[in-house]
């Protein structure tokens, strides 16, 4: 269960009064509900689109709330958020074709094909790469003479709403299609009567209301820049990558940097040490890999994006850190990711023992922001003196750092001059 990080509403939890928001947040919602075994174990989840606290969809645009399910979920990290169980997105044909749901891991992923995807040429090419991938397909509100009838072979779970399908019409799809290899759901299960004869006709899973209404879950969502997404944009579609300009660019664009830290923290990776810096979580990914994430990341988000005085501090407390890295004593850890990360917290508005749950960080910097002991706990209390105007203490941390004052000066007039001609550029 995701905890104190997010809100969920129905259900037995509901600590946030439906229809209020925290005052000046720019929240994104996704709702998901539990989909069970026939002895309701819970084998996974469905995600759903929510554009408000409210427990109900409103939006008329299903690629739009497709592309928003998404960019939520990998804001509030999909092992938490599905419990490291299956975990069900909607998918339109455009979310197929352009491959958006490979932003997710395959492990555990599965793509449902919603009941308005075309059965296409390249609708079946989308889902022999997703299958091909890893992901399992689940074809949604599948019934009787079903133009999707092409994509059974792809099928590993095909969904039944039993509502508008008789028993004896259920039972029949079942040994229709049922296999040791495709297995049917029966969807919109409200009552025990109904659960018992969907069991009996032989669904193996099983959703509705009878077992729990749909959770929403909420995360503040991360300001981002057209701008740098554009330029994210036309780099990673250049013949070559320029790694330190990339490097620089990812810095630049404190959303995409954390998404990407998220993103290496799902268990499909099983990072164990950690990542040190920027440049060390694109060589985890690889080139190929680093392009297409970055390609699928800024597309789905790019016309979401604010930016927020939050963000500009975030970006001259990275960069000031940064530029003390050469001066100071600071083993493997990455300065530039520890200022950024100081103030995640403040931004997405959890704890920090959230974020460092949350991406996979080297011990040091963990240390430091929690507040426990760390070699960087001099830097770190340098970057907030300087910040807050504490010149006793800025003193004091420049002697300990053998740093003169001057040089602290400098650094973080630079960093006020880069986080500005960032700002104007955008």
């Amino acid at each position: 269960m995701f905890l104190a990080d997010v809100d969920t509403v129905s259900g037995a939890h509901s600590p946030v009064v439906p229809g209020t928001k925290p005052s000046g947040a720019v929240l994104s919602y996704v709702a998901r509900q539990p989909i069970l075994t026939a002895d309701e174990k819970v084998y996974g989840y469905e995600l759903l689109f929510r554009d408000g606290i409210e427990n109900h969809f409103r939006e008329t645009n299903a690629d739009s709330a497709s592309r928003r399910t998404l960019d939520t979920s990998l804001q509030l990290g999909l092992d938490l958020l599905c419990d490291s169980r299956r975990r069900f997105v909607n998918c339109t044909r455009e979310i197929l074709l352009k491959d958006y749901m490979t932003l997710l891991p395959p492990k555990l992923g599965v793509v449902e094909v919603l009941e308005s995807v075309p059965a296409d040429d390249l609708v079946l090419a989308a889902l022999q790469r997703h299958k091909q991938a890893g992901y399992l397909i689940a074809l949604d509100d599948f019934a009787f003479n079903d133009p999707r009838e092409p994509l059974i072979p792809f099928a590993d779970i095909i969904k039944v709403d039993i509502r508008q399908t008789s028993i004896d019409q259920s039972a029949e799809m079942v040994a229709k299609y049922g296999s040791w290899r495709c297995h049917l759901l029966a969807e919109k299960v409200e009552t025990r009567e109904e659960f018992a004869a969907a069991k009996a006709a032989g669904f193996t899973y099983f959703q509705g209301y009878f077992f729990r209404r749909p959770e929403v879950l909420h995360a503040k969502e991360i300001p981002g820049n057209r701008l740098n997404y554009l330029r994210l944009l036309r780099a990673v579609s250049a013949p070559e990558i320029d790694v330190r300009e990339f490097e620089e660019m990812i810095k630049q664009e404190v959303s995409i940097c954390y998404r990407l830290l998220r993103y290496l923290n799902s268990a499909a990776f099983g990072i164990q040490n950690g990542v040190h810096s920027v440049r060390h979580a694109l060589a985890l990914l690889g080139e190929r890999e680093v392009r297409r994430w970055v390609r699928l990341v800024a597309t789905l988000t790019v016309a979401e994006n604010r930016s927020t005085e939050l963000v500009a501090s975030a970006m001259i407390r990275a960069r000031f850190c940064e530029l003390l890295a050469p001066r100071v004593p600071h083993g493997e850890s990455d300065l530039f990711l520890m200022g950024m990360l100081s103030v995640v917290d403040a931004i997405l508005e959890i704890p920090m023992t959230r974020v460092v749950e949350a991406i996979p960080l080297d011990n040091e910097t963990k240390a430091v922001l929690l507040g426990a002991s760390s070699r960087l706990q001099p830097i770190y209390a340098l970057m907030l003196a300087r910040e807050s105007g504490d010149w006793n203490t800025t003193a004091e941390y420049s002697r300990k750092l053998a740093l003169r004052e001057s040089e602290v000066a400098e650094a973080f007039s630079q960093a006020i001059q880069w986080a500005r001609q960032i700002s104007a550029a955008t």
